[in-house]
């Protein structure tokens, strides 16, 4: 039997209270009717004996305390998925928004997604290759993985998102299993459009499916938006068996409207107000990555943040740390100095590459190239701080030769153009000319074989 609800008890922000409800669900969906006849959407999310406080997702604007109807609907918040999802555009709710029409779904499913079984998760292995050289390289993306990029305001991380959307493929076949789900969160109109229009020119859009969530859209639909995201890429990954890579930014917009909600619930906040629970919450989006036995498919993410003043202690990045598989930092020294992409190659890693590198995945060289390549940038920025302190002139000529090879790594290696793709052999054969301009007794991380083969050849040209 459906009933509806006359009238509401209070309305605080975006949520309402309602009293002397039977049967609610924890996460159900409600429709609001207004005097108007207009209908909006909540989920019901804090249940206090028969009393229970619902979000509205378009705001509370215009609501009556009164003659407002609202019907609880019995199901959960509900994504619906099609194969020929892929190509399309939808707001922050999952609603289409691109004027195709509406999707004619196979299924629905919830979006909080459904527990990954630790015991049935498959190691990641096997990378994706982004075609630039910083990330292939020295912080290699695996399939199944969560890297986040760690940026700050201003930077140009969406740039960087559209060149890895654009350029991401696996190595094992022609790409035809291969998409992208792409999730912006609180982004301007202008940046929205950038998004569009970038995946739409470049002729990737028909393998993207793109949740843009805008900054004037109401702040509850961004604590929805990578939830349907990742309820796509699930789908995609795991019954369509596609490798799917899911790029969200800005996490930092979901963590604060997660704060607001949380502050109209009245709930006690934690650091810096954030509420107590961001660490779990934030850890139900990023463990929907991964890869599961016996299908083919995976899931591989790329959360974006902005830290607030570069703060790398901030809760949000601090947090997101905690929970993946190493990170991507961009340096803002980096970026102002006109280096693109500007990844500080020192505080960044990928926990997961020593397993998908190597002999049979990427080349018998990467590993000892990048561990050589991270050591003598090291160096480099040692004997920075020397040259700062007694002058560059006093330095010794070994010295002097890290220098030059600083120069040339941050000139040629990390920097790279916008529309530059480049093939994981020639960013790793890039590493090798960049290290014989230094003396082979300081290739101390590499054997004597590795040597022998790379090394030697580029100094016998």
């Amino acid at each position: 039997m459906i009933l509806d609800y006359i009238g509401l008890q209070e309305i605080n922000g975006s949520l309402i209270v309602l009293d002397n409800v039977e049967n609610a669900s924890y996460e159900e969906v409600v429709n609001i009717r207004l005097d108007n006849g207009t209908v909006r959407q909540g989920r019901i999310v804090q249940i206090d004996g028969k009393r229970v406080v619902i979000q509205v997702f378009q705001g509370t604007r215009d609501i009556s305390l009164t003659n407002t109807h609202t019907r609880l609907l019995g199901y959960p918040m509900e994504m619906p998925l099609s194969p020929e999802i892929l190509g399309r555009i939808f707001d922050g709710a999952g609603r289409p928004i691109d004027g195709l029409g509406d999707i004619y779904p196979v299924k629905k499913a919830n979006i909080n997604g459904t527990p990954m079984n630790p015991v049935s998760r498959k190691y990641p292995k096997n990378y994706i290759n982004t075609g630039i050289s910083t990330i292939d390289t020295l912080m290699t993306l695996i399939r199944g993985q969560k890297l986040p990029i760690f940026s700050g305001s201003g930077m140009r991380h969406n740039e960087l998102a559209v060149q890895i959307a654009r350029q991401a493929k696996i190595s094992d076949d022609n790409g035809n299993n291969f998409g992208i789900v792409f999730a912006a969160m609180g982004v301007k109109n202008d940046v929205a459009e950038y998004f569009k229009r970038s995946f739409d020119e470049s002729g990737v859009l028909q393998k993207v499916v793109m949740f843009l969530n805008l900054a004037n859209d109401p702040i509850i639909e961004r604590i929805l938006t990578p939830r349907c995201a990742l309820t796509v890429a699930e789908y995609l990954a795991f019954e369509l068996e596609m490798h799917i890579l899911v790029i969200m930014t800005d996490m930092t917009s979901y963590a604060e409207a997660l704060r607001e909600f949380s502050s109209s619930k009245g709930e006690i906040p934690g650091r810096k107000g954030y509420p107590g629970y961001l660490y779990s919450d934030l850890a139900s989006l990023y463990e929907r990555a991964g890869m599961i036995k016996g299908t083919k498919g995976s899931v591989t993410q790329i959360p974006i943040l902005t830290m607030p003043n570069d703060d790398v202690t901030h809760p949000v990045p601090d947090l997101t740390g905690y929970i993946t598989e190493g990170q991507i930092v961009l340096d803002r020294s980096l970026d102002s100095s006109g280096v693109y992409p500007p990844v500080s190659v020192l505080p960044s890693l990928s926990r997961l590459m020593k397993d998908g590198i190597g002999k049979g995945y990427t080349r018998e060289d990467h590993s000892a190239l990048s561990n050589q390549l991270f050591s003598s940038y090291a160096k480099v920025m040692d004997v920075r701080s020397l040259a700062s302190v007694i002058g560059e002139e006093e330095l010794s000529p070994i010295d002097k030769k890290y220098i030059e090879f600083g120069k040339r790594f941050e000139a040629q290696f990390v920097n790279q153009g916008f529309n530059e793709n480049r093939p994981i052999e020639q960013s790793l054969d890039l590493g090798w000319k960049l290290l014989s301009t230094l003396p082979r007794a300081e290739l101390d991380r590499v054997d004597e074989e590795i040597l022998n083969k790379y090394y030697d050849k580029l100094n016998k040209e």
